[in-house]
């Protein structure tokens, strides 16, 4: 069997399924049950010392959409829209020192671990919370940056979420990594397009990770009644975000290099292996349990090793970053591949049936014939569009352009016809 330990931050973790801090993580008993159901670690809820974000959890609304705006009812699918707000633990963060404690006994005993996720309002009030948590025994901090800092604490940062600036993430993480002997993972915010570079300021600061990311904040509108959800804006996440959020896992992973934690997009095994794939050492997973239970969490690991084992992948890390590794990311990058062409394979092409593939091409290379999709190699410009919506499997691609053409001249309206072969 595939081996699923990670070494993440500087800790060993028995496999790379982190419980995000949402509700799942808000109490001894959710944190154990976690534990029970295989997590490799469970990050807490948020523990803060801003009153209006512990009060803001008494008053959590929750809208769970479908792809066309309206309140699941029943069974929820894989295309769900997850729309809340919620805050911090609602207890003060004294309170915490005892859950602590209890739950990273239990955790260590179980082979997993605690990660303590805190916010403060003010510089003294993170480092404060920090040192708090390391006493209590936990392996590990994550920093939650999205929330607001007040005046004073940047020179003209104002209202700005700290993730949303270099500078601040750099000062607050460096304050934090220097008050503890811990490591410390900085959670990131995807309302800014300047992601990777405050990725890599928390990493000269000192931390030993970044999680990518939060959440969005959306508006999402009930045309019914004419009123947005839950009365106005809120967090806003679900599968959907993935392509979006692995987007910055792998541009951090290639151009910063650090250990990171992937969040928000996560439904089954395929999403973390995608993200582990695309450069994310960790997945974390939060609102596909609060919709699914806790009992969801062993298909997903187990999901996971049957994937590595089916594919004849010794560990973890024998795909962490793999696609990100063959991705180009520049013009000259992409200009230079070579170009390919369609081929059909017209014993299985349902023409004149079905037409879909010349509904498609924008570029005049297929058309319809008296008997058969007629192809254009010297307008083709191989974008793969054609091959993506044959529903028959008739259509696939050839670096042969000589092929191309003689298929070309085979099918053609009039011509005498011979078999041509699919391109491998």
């Amino acid at each position: 069997m595939a081996d699923m330990r990670i070494e993440f931050s500087g800790i060993t973790l028995k496999n790379p399924i982190i419980i995000a801090s949402a509700e799942p993580s808000n109490s001894v008993e959710n944190i154990k049950q976690c534990i029970d159901y295989g997590a490799g670690a469970v990050i807490t809820k948020t523990i803060g010392d801003i009153p209006g974000m512990q009060q803001l959890t008494k008053n959590s609304k929750y809208a769970i959409l479908n792809d066309q705006g309206r309140i699941i009812k029943g069974k929820v699918p894989r295309s769900f829209i997850f729309y809340s707000r919620s805050g911090y633990v609602s207890e003060p963060a004294a309170d915490w020192i005892s859950i602590l404690k209890e739950t990273q006994d239990y955790a260590a005993a179980n082979g997993s671990a605690i990660i303590a996720n805190i916010a403060s309002g003010t510089l003294e009030g993170w480092v404060e919370l920090a040192r708090m948590c390391e006493d209590c025994g936990v392996p590990m901090l994550e920093v939650n940056f999205q929330c607001q800092h007040p005046a004073g604490m940047a020179e003209g940062a104002e209202g700005v979420w700290i993730a949303q600036d270099p500078e601040v993430t750099a000062k607050v993480t460096r304050a934090i990594v220097e008050a503890v002997n811990i490591p410390v993972m900085v959670k990131l915010s995807p309302e800014t397009n300047r992601l990777a570079e405050v990725a890599r300021a928390a990493i000269k600061a000192g931390a030993a990770s970044v999680a990518v990311n939060s959440r969005f904040v959306g508006f999402a509108v009930d045309i019914e009644t004419a009123e947005p959800y839950i009365d106005g804006p809120a967090g806003v996440g679900g599968p959907w975000a993935k392509y979006i959020t692995q987007r910055w896992v792998n541009e951090i992973y290639r151009d910063v290099g650090c250990h990171i934690s992937g969040s928000n997009g996560i439904f089954d095994w395929r999403d973390a292996i995608e993200f582990i794939m695309s450069g994310a050492r960790a997945m974390q997973v939060g609102s596909v349990l609060m919709l699914k239970g806790i009992e969801w969490l062993p298909k997903v690991i187990d999901g996971m090793e049957k994937f590595l084992d089916d594919h004849g992948y010794p560990d973890i890390a024998s795909i962490h970053g793999i696609a990100s590794k063959k991705a180009m990311m520049t013009a000259p990058e992409l200009f230079a591949v070579d170009p390919v062409y369609t081929l059909i394979d017209h014993d299985k092409c349902k023409f004149p049936k079905c037409n879909i593939c010349t509904r498609m091409c924008f570029y005049d290379s297929l058309k319809e014939g008296k008997s058969h999709i007629q192809t254009a190699p010297e307008t083709c410009i191989g974008c793969e569009l054609c091959l993506n919506v044959c529903p028959f499997d008739a259509i696939s691609m050839t670096a042969d352009k000589e092929l191309a053409l003689k298929s070309q001249a085979q099918f053609a309206d009039g011509a005498a016809q011979a078999a041509v072969p699919a391109a491998e």
